[in-house]
């Protein structure tokens, strides 16, 4: 999980989920917190999906906005 997607693919991750923000990277302070927890439960829920994928090449496992 990261923010800096394209530092990511330059030092090499083979899984890339992105997160939000640099200080905040499973949240938006301006939404609520409902909106929150949602938004972190689908990205650690990606994340747990990325780990169990086979891959070959780096990959962006992509999420909803």
């Amino acid at each position: 999980m990261c923010n800096l997607v394209n530092i990511a693919k330059t030092v090499g991750s083979n899984r890339i989920v992105p997160t939000f923000a640099v200080p905040y990277p499973l949240g938006n302070p301006q939404a609520s917190l409902e909106e929150q927890w949602k938004m972190r439960l689908h990205r650690v829920g990606r994340a747990v999906e990325a780990l169990q994928t086979d891959v070959q090449d780096q990959t962006i496992f992509p999420v909803e906005k």
